[in-house]
Parts: C-alpha cells; structure tokens; sequence
C-alpha cells in the first residue's frame, strides 16, 4: 500500500507565493517521476511540474520562470515553490508519481487528494 499527501495549499494574493509539498508514503521500492497537475473549475486536468529520478525537470508553459519543482534525491519528497502567482493559477493542485510498491510488479501511478491553491486579491 502506497499514498500520496500534498500540503501547503492555501489563499494567496496576486503575485504572491506559495510552497506545496508532496510526501509518498508505504512501502516503496523505487520512484520513478513525481510531479504536479492542476485542475481548475471546468478546465482538465493539466500537468505543470515534473522532475524525475535524475532530476531533470519539465514545466509547463505558463508556469515557466514563476514556478520550480524540486526533489531530494533518492526521496519520497517533492516540492513546488510557486511565485508570482497570478490568479489563473487557481486550481486544485495534484501530486502524481510513478511508484514500484510491495505486492506488486510494475510501477505504477499514484495521486494525491489535492490541495486547494487559490489566488486573490
């Protein structure tokens, strides 16, 4: 058994910053990508970061130079520090990774519940 838990969501004004956070947890083997979508009220769901096992990274677009995403290596952990936050970037915020767990024989795909980034002013 394996989850996924972000945190760090939060009501942030425009072009203010924010600090979400990504923890696996169980019995893991190995991960292998771990990164971040979003997905705002009748839009779909959009990747925005990844970083994988070597810590080569990969943005989206619109969040280029504003957001980075970060891992320790060798962790269960994963970070994205989001500035000048605009309020397009409102959505809730999912962490995915690709998981190797006991009692099973692929790696697979995990996500979390999502927390909720809001920018306002």
């Amino acid at each position: 058994q394996a989850q996924l838990v972000e945190s760090g969501g939060g009501l942030v004004q425009p072009g203010g910053s924010l600090r979400l956070s990504c923890v696996a947890s169980g019995s893991i083997f190995s991960i292998d990508h771990m990164g971040w979508y979003r997905q705002a009220p009748g839009k779909q769901r959009e990747l925005v970061a990844d970083i994988n096992s070597s810590g080569v990274a990969i943005y989206a677009d619109s969040v280029k130079g504003r957001f980075t995403i970060s891992r320790v290596p060798m962790s269960t952990t994963a970070s994205l520090q989001m500035n000048s936050l605009k309020p397009e970037d409102t959505a809730v915020y999912y962490c995915n990774a690709k998981m190797w767990v006991r009692n099973t024989t692929t790696f697979d795909d995990y996500w979390g519940q999502g927390t909720q980034v809001t920018v306002s002013s």
